[in-house]
């Protein structure tokens, strides 16, 4: 292990200047500072710049967001309430201040949602011959065909549900859509039933096409306009839509579960149960109605939001689809480094340096090469990794699946805990388990959530072992939507550290230190504590201390406290989050040398990078972990150092500083928690959208942002 990963930096604190004592005003509230970035996202709708269809996709993003926010989130604010829970988060707010903060912004942006989607896009996509529209507005023909279209695909797939003495309410699962249905019985009077939307079905149903133009209408209200059939000899004078959104934070008793693959299909079963959290109705239902729904469903008054317009609108991501390439953002082919592009050996030019791959900017294509290319090699003689996010479609499981074939040792560790993925990584590990792979499912109580490939080849002077790191997902077809930052290597002490990881991973290791890694919830959080108080030490010296870190999600309040000492001590730190971030910058005598700034844009920015100064032998860091406590104390992950410096440079200049010179995604936070635009006498400057151009040009250098920036 080099000395500088092995010295324990210590810092006499008394050198530096004292900061005021804790207190609520040092930190933003969690769940509103996520609002503030579903805010970002649905902002790219709001966007009249964008394509039209990318602006439809955002909306639909807005809402998946949406929903699993409250599926986890509010879900965990509301047992908190349930508990009698009073303590107040870091922020200094209770959970029931909480939950009355979360509701207007909600409220509010839900309509700004509606009103982009209504009175914008809606318009845009009939002008482009695509028509979204309601039962109503279809002519006698369109009525006709959407008659016929009823009776042959979807009568016979829908179930009415009654509520009566006879027969107990219905089951709402999880995120679905449903009719409540008022049936007029002439023995008996009014009486309730639900009718399920089909989640089978495409919510947005294709009318013939007619005048050249493509024709959708909801699905919920074709079946409202036929709802009849279903009760005959009944009258059938109202339907209202509702849509139920649960508790699926599922927590599962690990310690107790004998087989932890069962224990996860159980909870994923159980996520179907869960508390509900939000009920989202039409805002025409009468309260006759929307009584029934409260009682049993059991939610408060404060859980319902109504509603102008579609319930749940992730499902607007059906238009994506459309062929229609004159919509979207233009395609892009990514970059294969040539020393890569132009061998069939990649263990070859992996073995002669470092190749660092900035995805979706460099294709993912050659971490597929690289493993399939171990699976077929007579030389190499075992391949382990990490599966945690992969996707349904994916080369990469089949290239394991062949290794096996082929007769290597193959070990996976599928993380089965990945939320609202559980199921397909269980569809892959049965797989796998199939051909005699071996599988494991990570470490009890710890999510595994670093992202590592090994391959061990015998070689003619010995073994070796080649590495893939990275701060992203093995998984092909988010590699093209989001950035994230990986390695190859065969730098003998990674590889020797990677063995340790998996072997940590698999059995039985009391391992707490590695050579060149950093693993929490080992000495990760000790080892960033140290990079940073050691940048603190550089700056009291040299007075040159700056850090830049590039991440997901700033939450952690013992980082977050050792960020602002080094602000108080004059260490220059910026900050790239895309998500939440708990830390107030630009405060007088706390945080006035932070800079904290978010991107949104066309790629979902997801790499983790670290860069210190370090007195101007400059360390840059990747890992798959945020700044975050989970991450930190309760998950797996892995943080490693770029060592080569023509690649330090690289992440410095054409990531890092490019990223600092956005003016047209990047929003920066200010202190009061809200986002504003940076103020730039430059021409505009899009990060992503410089990083898709062909990389002879120069990196932009940096440019000085100032601490406040007026909106």
């Amino acid at each position: 292990m080099p000395k500088k990963h092995k010295r324990k930096m210590i810092i006499d604190r008394d050198e530096f200047p004292k900061l005021p004592p804790l207190g609520a005003d040092r930190y933003l509230n969690r769940e509103l500072s996520w609002l503030q970035f579903n805010r970002r996202v649905l902002g790219e709708a709001l966007d009249p710049n964008q394509p039209l269809l990318e602006r439809l996709k955002f909306l639909s993003i807005f809402s998946s967001n949406l929903d699993e926010f409250f599926m986890v989130r509010v879900a965990g604010i509301r047992q908190q309430i349930e508990a009698g829970v009073i303590e107040p988060s870091p922020d200094g707010l209770s959970p029931l201040e909480q939950m009355s903060q979360i509701k207007p912004v909600v409220d509010e942006l839900t309509e700004l949602q509606r009103r982009c989607w209504a009175d914008e896009v809606l318009p845009q996509l009939r002008a482009q011959g695509i028509v979204v529209c309601e039962y109503a507005e279809l002519n006698a023909a369109q009525r006709e065909d959407v008659r016929q279209l009823f009776y042959d695909e979807i009568f016979p797939v829908l179930t009415p549900l009654a509520f009566d003495p006879g027969h107990p309410f219905p089951h709402i699962s999880n995120l679905s859509l449903s009719l409540a249905v008022v049936v007029n019985d002439p023995r008996h009077g009014e009486r309730f039933a639900r009718v399920k939307v089909p989640e089978v079905l495409p919510r947005l149903m294709q009318v013939p096409a007619q005048n050249g133009q493509l024709v959708f209408v909801w699905l919920e209200q074709v079946i409202a306009a036929h709802v009849g059939a279903l009760f005959p000899g009944m009258q059938v004078p109202e339907t209202y839509p509702f849509r139920v959104t649960r508790n699926g934070d599922v927590d599962l008793q690990e310690e107790e579960a004998a087989d932890l693959l069962r224990t996860i299909e159980h909870g994923i079963r159980l996520r179907q149960f869960g508390r509900v959290v939000r009920l989202a109705v039409d805002q025409s239902i009468p309260q006759r109605i929307l009584d029934i729904l409260l009682e049993n469903l059991e939610v408060a008054p404060g859980d319902v939001y109504r509603m102008d317009g579609p319930l749940g609108m992730s499902e607007l991501m059906e238009l994506y689809s459309l062929d229609r390439p004159d919509l979207k953002y233009p395609p892009f082919m990514p970059r294969v480094p040539e020393i890569l592009e132009e061998t069939s050996d990649p263990f070859g030019v992996i073995q002669a340096g470092d190749v660092v791959l900035h995805h979706p900017y460099d294709s993912f294509m050659p971490v597929v090469d690289f493993i399939s290319a171990a699976a077929e090699d007579p030389q190499v003689l075992a391949i382990k990794q990490t599966l945690y996010r992969v996707g349904r479609n994916t080369p990469l499981v089949e290239a394991l699946i062949r290794a096996r074939e082929n007769g290597k040792q193959v070990t996976v560790l599928v993380e089965l805990k990945a939320r609202f993925d559980e199921e397909k990584n269980i569809e892959w590990a049965k797989q796998l388990e199939a051909v005699g792979v071996h599988v494991v499912y990570g470490l009890l109580g710890l999510k595994t959530h670093c992202k590592a490939a090994l391959v061990v080849r015998k070689e003619r002077d010995g073994i070796r072992r080649y590495v893939h790191l990275s701060t992203g997902n093995y998984n092909v077809t988010t590699a093209h939507l989001y950035t994230d930052t990986g390695i190859l290597t065969a730098d003998a002490e990674i590889g020797a550290d990677a063995s340790d990881l998996f072997n940590y991973l698999t059995g039985y290791s009391a391992q707490r230190t590695y050579r060149k890694f950093f693993v929490a919830p080992i000495n990760m959080r000790q080892a960033i504590i140290a990079l940073i108080e050691r940048e603190m030490q550089h700056h009291r010296t040299s007075g040159n201390g700056c850090m830049i870190f590039k991440m997901n999600t700033l939450t952690d309040p013992q980082s977050i406290e050792l960020l602002y000492e080094a602000s108080a001590a004059g260490v220059q730190i910026d900050l790239i989050v895309r998500g939440v971030c708990c830390l107030r910058p630009g405060v007088p005598g706390l945080s006035e040398n932070i800079r904290v700034r978010s991107i949104v844009g066309r790629f979902l920015e997801h790499s983790r990078v670290y860069y210190f100064h370090n007195g101007g032998q400059e360390e840059v860091y990747l890992t798959s972990a945020d700044l975050m406590s989970r991450n930190l104390d309760r998950r797996v992950e892995v943080m490693f150092p770029v060592e080569s410096a023509h690649l330090v440079q690289r992440l410095r200049d054409q990531v890092l500083h490019v990223y600092l010179r956005d003016t047209v995604k990047a929003q920066i936070l200010l202190p009061d928690g809200s986002y504003a635009r940076p103020s730039s006498v430059d021409a505009p400057f899009d990060a992503q959208a410089w990083l898709l151009q062909p990389p002879t040009q120069d990196a932009p250098v940096a440019i000085d942002l100032p601490a406040k920036i007026q909106q």
